[in-house]
């Protein structure tokens, strides 16, 4: 799928190379002389393939250092007689989470003790969470105040130290602004009960947000489409977010983030997950392109830089594009969850050890999971969901074509139903027939024709213009309704994926909700935001054309272009090119 070679611009000003074609999504396989493999995105020789996935993080040691474990001291020399033990102190709690918390965060099994907790704290990486400019919207509690979370997980391609650069090649990227070749939004449901992934391909062409980087540097919005990865070189880990908000609409709360020397040393502390083929693979090509994986057919278990080959491999999987990869990525994640869960890797105080030392050097974090307790917490809302409630997804695409033949797009219609599921905390596995919708404030409105609504016409999309004349009719809408204070924005058209009405506290949520009601729009589209002065409806995508608001029928389903996969299916194997077997 690899293209000609080709220079492009950053919003930012910068000018970088970029390889065309579909090989983009995980991180980078290539024909360099590192048997680990691959080009990154660069204007190299390389193909610029990715094999990657895990959430991300810079990890400059390569693997986890090991601390001895201490050894238990008795009050006052003597073994206690009672068999009851003495409650366990907080800090000693949270080391008990150990790094399957950070493994990929689904985890949470037994632990061992103290292990050096200020030492720990002072491995993790601290970035900012948003360095976008815009406020992303508060999340609606259920009836019972609860809300969900949502963590973006992001793979780095950085080659910025010896063990990174050894493990990914592509000499002539080194020092290059990194790529977030691994997108992974992993969504816990407001009760815990499940949790769903989106995983978002590299190539995914979209308008990037303006960005502020922590050193003051400006990004500005981008004026044209631009591919999803080059976001974390646009200042840091923050503008991955605030690209996620600007496409999806779906507020983050949290990011981690991994790169190549931090999957190894993970996955070597692990101690190895159950991996599928249904033939002898060798993703290795006359060309020299793959990412150098070699398994024979059944399962094995893969580990250290094995472990990183599974993740980062195209070549050889399914059809070679970037979505077989996805599904690699889906089987390991669902996999270690399994084996964390179980325990049994867990039960050594040495090899628990080195497993929370390689996590916690191995990850950056926002700043709002900086310490280990606040990472244990964390964990333990994970922890609630059962492993046959975990659905992993692709983000639904079509593939581009002209100039950006190869790369992909959201497809119409289906993306857009699997960000508004879980926007709206609607499980993916279909079982959210019970769900409890959004309830409607206690605070009553004011009388509908005090209520000043600034309507505006968000309905552009990436292939369309706004509709001709659409924030007018609602607005007329509205007024017919009683609504005698509304008025039209002209002057921003900027598209939204879905129509939303936004207030800037709470004593404005009535009167929202009372603007929602009057158009037949649903209460979970109406959201708390300091970005507005007063309620602001913006039409959007899904409304472009006259009538009533498209309210969906019945119980959403998760569309099939996503390729769900349920975290408790053991039997996934995946399918291998015949062009790469041995």
């Amino acid at each position: 799928m690899g293209g000609p070679v080709g220079r492009s611009s950053t919003p930012g000003g910068r000018t970088r190379s970029r390889v065309r074609g579909a090989d983009r999504l995980g991180w980078d396989e290539s024909p360099d002389e590192s048997p680990q493999e691959g080009a990154r995105q660069g204007d190299g020789q390389g193909d610029g393939q990715g094999d990657g996935d895990g959430p991300g993080g810079r990890e400059t040691s390569g693997g986890g250092r090991r601390a001895a474990p201490g050894r238990p001291g008795n009050a006052g020399g003597a073994r206690a007689r009672s068999s009851r033990r003495a409650p366990k102190s907080a800090k000693r709690r949270v080391v008990r989470w150990s790094a399957c918390v950070l493994a990929l965060l689904i985890l949470g099994t037994g632990g061992a003790g103290y292990l050096y907790y200020e030492h720990l704290n002072g491995n993790i990486k601290k970035e900012d969470l948003t360095l976008g400019d815009k406020q992303m919207a508060d999340h609606k509690a259920n009836s019972a105040g609860q809300t969900p979370l949502n963590i973006l997980l992001i793979g780095s391609d950085a080659r910025d130290s010896k063990a990174n650069q050894k493990l990914g090649g592509a000499k002539e990227t080194f020092g290059a602004p990194p790529l977030a070749d691994v997108q992974m939004l992993l969504h816990i449901s407001a009760d815990r009960s499940n949790l769903s992934v989106i995983s978002m391909p590299r190539d995914t062409m979209l308008k990037m947000p303006k960005c502020t980087a922590p050193d003051g540097e400006v990004f500005p919005a981008s004026t044209g489409d631009v591919q999803t990865n080059e976001s974390l070189g646009r200042g840091g880990p923050g503008c991955t977010v605030a690209t996620w908000y600007e496409l999806t609409g779906i507020r983050i709360d949290h990011f981690m983030m991994i790169d190549f020397a931090g999957v190894v040393s993970m996955a070597d502390a692990i101690g190895g997950v159950p991996v599928c083929v249904d033939a002898n693979i060798n993703s290795r090509g006359r060309d020299g392109k793959g990412s150098g994986l070699k398994l024979e057919k059944g399962t094995t278990y893969v580990k250290g830089e094995q472990a990183l080959q599974w993740l980062r491999t195209r070549y050889g999987f399914e059809d070679n594009t970037d979505l077989g990869r996805a599904k690699a990525q889906h089987q390991y994640m669902n996999a270690m969850v399994r084996e964390l869960r179980k325990g049994t890797k867990l039960t050594d105080p040495a090899k628990l050890m080195n497993l929370a030392e390689a996590a916690t050097e191995a990850l950056t974090v926002d700043k709002g999971l900086d310490t280990v307790k606040k990472l244990y917490d964390l964990a333990e809302e994970f922890k609630k969901v059962p492993t046959k409630r975990i659905t992993m997804s692709t983000m639904p695409n079509v593939y581009g074509t002209g100039a950006n033949n190869g790369r992909v797009y959201p497809k119409a219609g289906d993306a857009e139903q699997l960000f508004r599921m879980v926007r709206d905390d609607v499980p993916l596995d279909g079982k959210a027939s019970k769900r409890k919708k959004p309830e409607a404030t206690k605070d009553p409105s004011a009388p509908v024709g005090e209520i000043s609504v600034a309507v505006r016409n968000g309905t552009a999309t990436d292939a369309l213009g706004p509709a001709a004349g659409r924030a007018g009719h609602v607005a007329d809408a509205l007024k017919d309704a009683g609504f005698a204070k509304t008025t039209v924005d002209p002057g921003n058209v900027t598209g939204v994926a879905r129509t939303s009405i936004l207030y800037p506290s709470a004593d404005l949520e009535g009167d929202a909700q009372a603007v929602a009601k009057a158009l037949g729009v649903p209460l979970s589209q109406v959201k708390k935001s300091t970005e507005v002065s007063g309620i602001s409806l913006a039409v959007g995508a899904d409304w472009r054309d006259e009538g009533a608001f498209p309210v969906s029928k019945g119980k959403e389903k998760t569309p099939e272009s996503a390729g769900a996969l349920n975290g408790d299916d053991d039997k996934a194997c995946m399918k291998v090119n015949p062009n790469y077997t041995w």
